[in-house]
C-alpha cells in the first residue's frame, strides 16, 4: 500500500494546478471555479453526468445571471436542454436554485443535516429534501437531475447497500469544502476529513486496479469503503486523492 500512496501523492502534487482545468482537459469544475458561487457550483455538479467535454460545453453556454432575474424572465430567456433534461426541466431547475438563493445559504441548509454526528450523508439528504420541497415540479428528467432522498432502514439509518454513491453531490462538497489550486473552498463549517469520495466509473475502476476496493458493486458502500482506504493515506484530507484518481482513469494512464 505504501507504493500506492507514493503513486497517488505524486499524482496529487502533479494535478494540483489550474492548468488541469481547461477545455482541452474538461471538467465541470472549470465552469464552477469561474464564478466561485455555491449555487452555480451546485448547478454545475448536478449536470455533471455523461461525457466531460459535453458537460463543460453545456455549462459554458448557461446564463447564470438569470438566477438574479424574475422567474418570468427565466422562463422567457432560458432556452436550453441537456441529455435527459428538457427545456422545461432546466427552467424549473433554475426556478428551484433561485428560490434557494432567496431563502438561505446552501451551506446552512447542508449543516442542518450535517451537524447530526458530522454526517455528510445526512447533509446531502437534507439538501435534496429542501430542493424537492421548494419546487413541486416533477418529470423524469428533473427527478434524475435532483436525485432521490437516501434510502433508510427500519431504524431510520441511511443504507449503504441499496443507495447510489451520490457522486455529483459528493463532488460538489469536495469543491465547496476543500481549498487548493483546484477546489474552491467556499464553505468553512464542514470538516474535509468527513468528505466521501465522489465515486464515478473512472475512480471505481481505478480503485479496483489499485486494490483500494475489492467490491464489484458500484454503490454507496463502495464509496464509503474506498474513502476509508484513502483515509489511511491521509486521515485529515482523504478526498484530496479524488481528482488524481479521476484523471488516472479518464486518461487511461493505468
Amino acid at each position: 500500500m505504501q507504493d500506492i500512496k507514493k503513486l497517488l501523492d505524486k499524482e496529487v502534487n502533479f494535478r494540483n494546478n489550474i492548468d488541469e482545468l481547461s477545455f482541452k482537459k474538461p471538467d465541470p469544475l472549470l465552469i464552477a471555479s469561474r464564478y466561485k458561487d455555491e449555487y452555480i457550483s451546485l448547478i454545475c455538479a448536478l449536470f455533471a453526468y455523461g461525457n466531460a467535454k459535453h458537460i463543460v460545453k453545456f455549462l459554458d453556454q448557461l446564463d447564470f445571471s438569470l438566477l438574479d432575474q424574475s422567474e418570468a424572465t427565466i422562463k422567457k430567456e432560458l432556452k436550453s436542454l441537456y441529455r435527459f433534461q428538457t427545456n422545461d426541466d432546466v427552467v424549473n431547475f433554475f426556478f428551484t436554485i433561485k428560490r434557494l438563493k432567496n431563502t438561505n445559504q446552501l451551506e446552512d441548509i447542508f449543516n442542518l443535516g450535517y451537524k447530526k454526528e458530522h454526517s455528510i450523508l445526512e447533509g446531502i439528504d437534507f439538501i435534496i429534501k429542501y430542493i424537492l420541497d421548494i419546487n413541486d415540479y416533477y418529470s423524469d428528467g428533473y427527478k434524475f437531475l435532483i436525485g432521490a432522498r437516501l434510502k433508510r432502514d427500519k431504524k431510520g439509518s441511511i443504507k449503504l447497500i441499496g443507495n447510489s454513491p451520490y457522486k455529483r453531490y459528493n463532488m460538489f462538497l469536495r469543491w465547496m469544502v476543500r481549498s487548493d489550486n483546484l477546489d474552491i473552498g467556499l464553505w468553512k463549517n464542514v470538516d474535509k476529513k468527513d468528505l466521501i469520495l465522489p465515486l464515478d466509473t473512472h475512480t471505481f475502476k481505478i480503485g479496483q486496479k489499485l486494490a483500494l476496493l475489492n467490491r464489484k458493486t458500484y454503490d454507496l458502500k463502495s464509496a464509503i469503503l474506498i474513502t476509508e482506504q484513502l483515509r489511511l493515506f491521509d486521515p485529515n484530507d482523504p478526498i484530496k486523492y479524488d481528482f488524481a484518481l479521476y484523471r488516472l482513469g479518464q486518461e487511461k494512464i493505468l
